[in-house]
């Protein structure tokens, strides 16, 4: 009875294995598509404001990433601003949500905005960090995106503090306490 079990546990974990494998790839192939679906929608919004930009397109962290570059002197910058960048992030994962029927979570960076906006809340979550250590006292931040709240979350938690997200909709922010 003993050496059946183990051949039933040993099968099952042969069966599960291959299943998550499939599951992972289906997940990424989906992103994929999204991602496809997505890049179509933007090079018929850069074609109709005559902007120049090549779309790339990758799979980070379980969602699907869009980044639209240029290459010498671009027109691109006139939407590389952060607002801009949320507001067509919107409209893509709309889009792409018209044609999946499915919730989308996709990151759209434009002119390479994002990686700007990262490093500048890290310069600020950074002060806020030493006022925070200096007084003991809890600081709240402005107001952000879902997206910008896990930057500072991660950021907040390497330099050993404590983060915690407070209010509802557009007012929702973080909260910097001491550990």
């Amino acid at each position: 009875m003993s050496e059946e079990l183990n051949e039933t546990v040993v099968d099952e974990t042969e069966v599960q294995a291959p299943e998550a494998a499939e599951s992972a790839e289906s997940s990424v192939k989906a992103l994929e598509e999204e991602g496809d679906i997505a890049a179509d929608y933007l090079e018929e919004l850069l074609d109709i404001f005559d902007l120049d930009g090549d779309i790339d397109i990758d799979v980070r962290q379980g969602r699907a990433y869009l980044e639209v570059t240029a290459n010498g002197d671009s027109n691109l910058r006139l939407i590389s601003d952060p607002e801009t960048v949320e507001a067509l992030q919107e409209l893509t994962r709309l889009a792409v949500q018209v044609k999946t029927t499915n919730f989308s979570r996709l990151i759209l960076d434009v002119g390479g905005s994002r990686q700007a906006r990262v490093d500048e809340l890290t310069r600020i979550v950074n002060k806020l960090i030493a006022k925070v250590k200096d007084t003991g006292e809890a600081v709240p931040m402005k107001p952000m995106s879902s997206y910008e709240r896990k930057i500072v979350h991660d950021v907040i938690s390497e330099a050993g503090l404590v983060s915690e997200s407070e209010g509802e909709g557009r007012e929702r922010h973080i909260v910097i306490k001491p550990s």
